[in-house]
């Protein structure tokens, strides 16, 4: 079984699944590591080939994790907008939506330049991109942890928790 985080940028993802990749002995994956080292960086492709290209790249990526076990993935913050990803991901593991308040992201994200879909009016961005997510990580997720009051280890400790 592998474990699949989902949420928004900066909701925590990349760190918690270290943490619980120490804890459970599990492999820890990155969707976004994994394109940057098949495909290149993920600003330049955004750039050169549009977000079209980068989804395709990203479906690929989950096809590889799909055929893995004993994972925690930690995915881009628009992996689960494909169906077709949602699907893969249920069937090798249990999706986890690691839920966070938008003023909680936008401290965490202040200064960050390297999100290509934040740039410009981070806060307005934000919203707009948890207003279209929000719901389909909701719906897509066996597991939703609150994350705002929480340190990662908590997080990762609360995912234990309810998974084992």
């Amino acid at each position: 079984m592998n474990i699949i985080l989902a949420g928004m940028p900066g909701c925590g993802k990349s760190t918690v699944a270290r943490i619980l990749g120490k804890k459970l002995n599990f492999r820890v994956v990155d969707t976004d590591e994994l394109i940057v080292e098949k495909y290149g960086v993920i600003s330049e492709i955004f750039e050169k080939f549009g977000e079209e290209c980068f989804r395709n790249f990203e479906t690929q990526v989950v096809k590889d994790i799909a055929s893995a076990d004993n994972c925690v993935v930690s995915t881009g913050g628009g992996c689960l907008l494909r169906e077709q990803n949602r699907s893969l991901f249920k069937s090798c593991g249990k999706i986890i939506f690691l839920r966070t308040k938008l003023d909680t992201l936008s401290k965490r994200l202040e200064g960050d330049a390297t999100r290509p879909l934040l740039k410009g009016d981070m806060q307005g961005r934000l919203q707009k991109l948890m207003q279209e997510r929000a719901p389909i990580y909701e719906n897509s997720a066996d597991i939703v942890v609150d994350t705002d009051l929480l340190t990662p280890e908590e997080v990762a400790d609360k995912i234990t928790e309810l998974i084992l």
